[in-house]
């Protein structure tokens, strides 16, 4: 939407400056860019007598307003007032009349600018480096998606280091980035000693001296010790255990912190003794973390000979990865030769597949790319072997800035989420970039697993980001491996245990569901051999009896049958297990909670009022949505809007969230599996069919058509769920709330319906652009 006043603000400048030699003119749309920013820019050069103009607020230009001094309250040069007025109208603050005088609105707005920057006021004069900020993009209030608590840590490095020399104003909008991390590290350089001079915000040789010379532990207090946590809070949230674990921004470092670095150090594979040592300080800086560590993973181009095989498990090593696609004309030679993977394996290594054809501009990126990619790899990977649910990483080999990741990387990996899909899904896909890029591609297509290019430490994806929550491998170094008179490059990798472990075989007939199917297989003999009751119903309250067994899951769908629990768990001596990888995707399932809202829709039906929610929706979608929109009213300072929450949050991996993307994948399946049940099948040859037969491939738009139907019916059933008066709808729903964000949390329907509808429509578009 065109602002009137940054309109003016174009206009202004461009008749102004628009007859001066270099001066380049903005659009005139009322839109705050960095046109608009440079062309204000040239400006005040041309006020300052700079000549030639440029686009960009340099050392000369800063030097230059240095010897011009501060502006306030009746200053005389009427177009560097304007350049102040107009600069905070493109920030959103009232500058004043734009008449060049320096009146008490720009007054007043400058202080409030200046305060909100974290800075004393200085009574309301534009200080050089106040006026450089005004010209950048900077926010000083917290938008969307971002935290008070980032803010916080933004504010104090402004006001802490402002009078270094080689320190400028930075955002104070709630979101770590590259800037912010550059603050940081100047921070940092200044309190262990380097030269003011000298620092630059790089993770240099002097740098890595300090670090090393201050290893931080549990009672330590002062200026590093708040540096230390700022970078933990930049790097959080961290996932360990289950659990997503926070930190804050303190001066002592306390137990709480203690625990944090312990869950950060576990999720980046160091020792999680809990202190700040360096190792640990590298790893919140730097995407490589500290390059020399030990690590069991390596990528290469090179050809694994059964000799490099040899050496290379001698030294460690238990993951390598290759790739399965050199483009025509390479000279590189860099795919899987033939008879290597038998030298792989048979050394006891695994290796883990990379699709990579140029992937280094960005017109190499696009949806028809990505889909005739998924083409060829499944081609190639089939061709070798690979066993069904391998994950193929396709790589992204250079730094894509955001707006080239929404542009084309996102729309390549749509093409290759396409392409796999339309061959079975035999294969899922993963990432392979820097760390924004990781993690916006698996925020957008959910790449099961995100291989890093750590190593390239100055890319700006990797700058200001923190470690995606599904980094499998992440390239830390380049060196020359020796093996005797042998020698060829090699990337160092650390992995993470637990995520991706790469494939020890290939050409096996295995199914990722496989154990999950003949899990439920062995508990519907059980039931059956039980004699009482339905033996489908009995096995879904069985699995999902241990989490979904309390008062308000009782009044909901009804108690388990202890009395066959018992008898399954001591009669019969049955397993107990609670995750499983689904075939489709590659993502671990949570079987209590997919069995539950199986047992709600078999136990209840959908009504006939296609409208109209019951107590089946509710042990699935509808629960997981009161639950998220909890979340919602607890985290409103950094989401006004429930509809851009809805799309920046629901249905995502690696966020902390009771309505994540395994969470709609079980809610999916528990209502098409129980669908199935209550058509006549018995439920081990339900789960058999959805996840053999391909009902996961299809489940979003099985789902969407079964139980939603159209954008308008799902906006009525989302928002039924969460208004309906029926009484142990009603009463659970209260339940939910306050137990997620507290008592006094605002109801769904006491939100203006406006609010309401908005956030509403958020889970709509979420879940049919999941279906589409």
């Amino acid at each position: 939407m065109a602002d009137a006043k940054v309109l003016e603000a174009q206009k202004w400048v461009n008749s102004t400056y628009g007859d001066v030699p270099g001066y380049k003119p903005c659009a005139e749309d009322g839109q705050t860019g960095w046109n608009t920013m440079y062309s204000l820019t040239m400006g005040l050069q041309h006020e300052l007598g700079i000549s030639p103009l440029v686009a960009a607020f340099g050392p000369t230009t800063l030097a230059r307003l240095t010897d011009y001094g501060d502006i306030g309250l009746g200053h005389t040069n009427a177009n560097m007032v304007n350049l102040v007025q107009y600069a905070l109208f493109c920030k959103g603050y009232w500058g004043g009349s734009g008449d060049g005088r320096y009146d008490t609105s720009t007054l007043n707005s400058v202080i409030s600018i200046t305060t909100d920057m974290g800075l004393p006021d200085h009574g309301g004069m534009v200080t050089p480096k106040v006026f450089k900020a005004l010209l950048t993009m900077d926010a000083y209030i917290v938008l969307a998606g971002g935290s008070e608590k980032v803010r916080a840590i933004q504010k104090w490095l402004n006001q802490s280091y402002l009078t270094r020399s080689t320190f400028f104003i930075g955002p104070c909008d709630g979101h770590y980035s590259r800037d912010v991390q550059k603050a940081l590290m100047k921070a940092i350089q200044y309190t262990v000693g380097i030269p003011e001079d000298q620092a630059n915000g790089n993770f240099g040789p002097g740098t890595q001296a300090g670090l090393k010379a201050n290893t931080l532990s549990q009672g330590d207090t002062g200026t590093l010790v708040r540096l230390f946590s700022a970078a933990c809070v930049f790097n959080e949230p961290v996932p360990a255990g289950g659990s997503h674990y926070t930190s804050s921004f303190k001066d002592t470092y306390d137990s709480t912190l203690t625990e944090f670095v312990k869950a950060f150090q576990k999720f980046s594979m160091l020792e999680d003794h809990g202190r700040g040592d360096y190792a640990t300080w590298a790893q919140l800086l730097v995407s490589t973390g500290d390059p020399e560590r030990s690590v069991d993973a390596c990528d290469t181009r090179f050809t694994i000979t059964d000799s490099r095989a040899r050496a290379l498990a001698a030294e460690g090593y238990k993951y390598v990865g290759r790739y399965i696609y050199d483009p025509p004309g390479s000279t590189l030679d860099k795919e899987i030769q033939p008879g290597e993977l038998d030298s792989i394996f048979s050394n006891g290594l695994r290796v883990f597949p990379i699709y990579q054809d140029n992937a280094r501009e960005l017109g190499d990126f696009s949806y028809n790319t990505g889909y005739r990619h998924a083409l060829e790899a499944h081609e190639r990977a089939v061709g070798y072997g690979f066993n069904r649910g391998t994950v193929i990483y396709f790589a992204v080999d250079y730094d894509a800035t955001d707006p080239e990741i929404t542009s084309n990387i996102i729309p390549y990996f749509q093409g290759v989420t396409g392409g796999l899909a339309g061959q079975g899904k035999r294969y899922v896909h993963g990432v392979y970039g820097s760390r924004n890029v990781c993690a916006r591609v698996t925020d957008a297509t959910y790449a099961r697993w995100s291989f890093v290019s750590g190593m390239s430490w100055g890319f700006s994806g990797n700058l200001g980001f923190p470690l995606p929550a599904n980094w499998s491998f992440n390239q830390i170094k380049e060196f020359r491996f020796s093996n005797g008179s042998d020698s060829f490059d090699l990337d160092n990798n650390a992995h993470r245990p637990g995520t991706d472990s790469g494939q020890g075989s290939v050409n096996e007939t295995v199914s990722p569901s496989e154990d999950f199917i003949d899990y439920v297989a062995e508990i519907y003999e059980y039931a059956r051999a039980y004699g009482k009751g339905d033996p489908n119903r009995l096995v879904m309250e069985y699995l999902r009896h241990m989490s979904y067994d309390n008062i308000q899951w009782t009044a909901l769908i009804g108690p388990p049958d202890r009395d066959f629990i018992a008898y399954a768990k001591y009669a019969r001596g049955a397993r107990w297990v609670t995750s499983f990888v689904d075939s489709a995707t590659g993502q671990e399932m949570g079987i209590e909670h997919l069995m539950a809202t199986c047992n709600g829709h078999f136990q209840h039906p959908q009504p006939a009022d296609a409208q109209r929610v019951n107590h089946g929706d509710v042990a699935g979608w509808g629960g997981d949505l009161i639950t998220f929109y909890a979340e919602w009213q607890r985290d409103r300072d950094s989401y006004a809007s429930g509809y851009q929450y809805c799309v920046d949050r629901l249905a995502k991996t690696g966020l902390p969230s009771t309505f994540g993307y395994s969470d709609l994948l079980e809610d999916a399946d528990g209502y098409l599996i129980a669908k199935r049940v209550s058509a006549g099948l018995d439920i081990a040859t339900a789960v058999l069919r959805h996840y053999e037969s391909g009902g996961n491939d299809r489940r979003f738009g099985d789902y969407r058509s079964q139980r939603f139907g159209t954008k308008a019916n799902t906006h009525a059933l989302a928002r039924d769920v969460l208004t309906t008066n029926s009484p142990v709808i009603a009463a659970g729903r209260l339940f939910l709330i306050q137990g997620t964000a507290g008592h006094g949390t605002n109801l769904p329907d006491s939100l203006p319906d406006d609010e309401l509808d908005d956030f509403v429509q958020g889970f709509v578009d979420v879940l049919h652009g999941l279906a589409g």
